[in-house]
């Protein structure tokens, strides 16, 4: 199991979090997400190491940026 920590700008709203929680948990892998809305932290938990360029292009899929 492999768990990281980002932090997603952008989102104000449950249907923010919706839309950043279904995104990354169609990459392959991935067992959990957790948003915090108030801090923008995303959690993600995964069965295997996932690269910060496929959570990046999840997060953007789902219209908001992954803090660099």
């Amino acid at each position: 199991m492999a768990q990281q920590t980002y932090t997603v700008t952008g989102m104000t709203c449950e249907h923010c979090v919706r839309s950043v929680t279904e995104e990354i948990s169609e990459i392959g892998g991935v067992t959990k997400v957790a948003v915090d809305l108030p801090t923008g932290a995303v959690t993600v938990t995964s069965d295997k190491e996932l690269t910060d360029d496929a959570v990046r292009s999840a997060v953007e899929e789902a219209g908001y940026q992954l803090s660099a």
